[in-house]
């Protein structure tokens, strides 16, 4: 039985997790450089209380609790700790595993954007539509 979540909602946890992933530590300003070159740069920088990320928290912790016990499910069937055919055992574990569906996990998982993508795509779902109407 394939995942009953939106892939919508799956489709914007990934694009917003990829953004974050991608960000890296701040610079310190360098008194050489270019101020109009500065700005594009602290895009990429991730500064505490990133409002995207916050973004994301909140979106997570929105989803009720069979969605947040989806989307675990999907980060593991991605990563290759279930295949499309042990949906349902997939499911029971991450229903078990109340804190595992807390967005601060969910969130912090490596490579969770790619894991939710390979997930998605063992039910034969993708979020490329999403991303041509999107971005």
């Amino acid at each position: 039985m394939p995942p009953s979540i939106a892939t919508e909602k799956v489709c914007f946890i990934v694009v917003m997790a990829r953004e974050i992933h991608a960000k890296v530590p701040p610079q310190e300003e360098d008194p050489a450089s270019d101020v109009a070159d500065d700005d594009f740069r602290e895009i990429l920088e991730d500064f505490a209380g990133d409002p995207m990320y916050q973004e994301l928290r909140e979106y997570i912790a929105a989803l009720d609790d069979d969605e947040k016990a989806e989307l675990l499910a999907l980060t593991w069937t991605g990563r290759g700790d279930f295949d499309a055919a042990d949906w349902d055992a997939a499911m029971t574990e991450a229903r078990d595993r109340a804190d595992a569906r807390e967005p601060a996990y969910i969130m912090g998982t490596p490579l969770v954007s790619d894991y939710l993508e390979e997930g998605l795509a063992a039910f034969d779902l993708s979020c490329v539509d999403f991303e041509k109407r999107n971005l």
